[in-house]
């Protein structure tokens, strides 16, 4: 799940991450999707990942939109959804967002305490 901020108001949905790396996540979005307009306006997010045992993982961090080539193409390249619903990397609507951990925790079911995660 991805939180965002929309003006006052939080706003949460499933994502599907196209890419991670560590604790770098990559998410694509659709320009005409109200999330660019709340990245836009604030890039504060969290995500949140549950297991099937409850253990959660929450990466704090800033979504940056990614415009470099070689990155985009790389991920083009390996997400045939992306291409299949896009169908150019060049639609206009394709977005692709970084999401630059910058505190990481992690809590086992139920034991009520978060233990932050080394990031590096």
């Amino acid at each position: 799940m991805l939180a965002s901020v929309d003006g006052r108001k939080p706003r949460l949905r499933p994502v599907s991450p196209v890419a991670v790396k560590g604790f770098t996540v990559y998410v694509a979005s659709l320009r005409s999707s109200h999330k660019t307009l709340e990245l836009e306006e604030n890039p504060h997010v969290e995500l949140c990942y549950l297991d099937d045992g409850h253990d959660q993982v929450r990466i704090e961090g800033t979504a940056e939109v990614i415009v470099d080539k070689s990155i985009r193409q790389g991920i083009w390249n390996t997400n045939p959804l992306l291409r299949d619903f896009l169908g150019s990397i060049d639609d206009p609507e394709f977005m692709l967002y970084q999401i630059r951990p910058q505190r990481v925790r992690f809590m086992r079911e139920w034991a009520l305490t978060y233990f932050d995660v080394p990031i590096s």
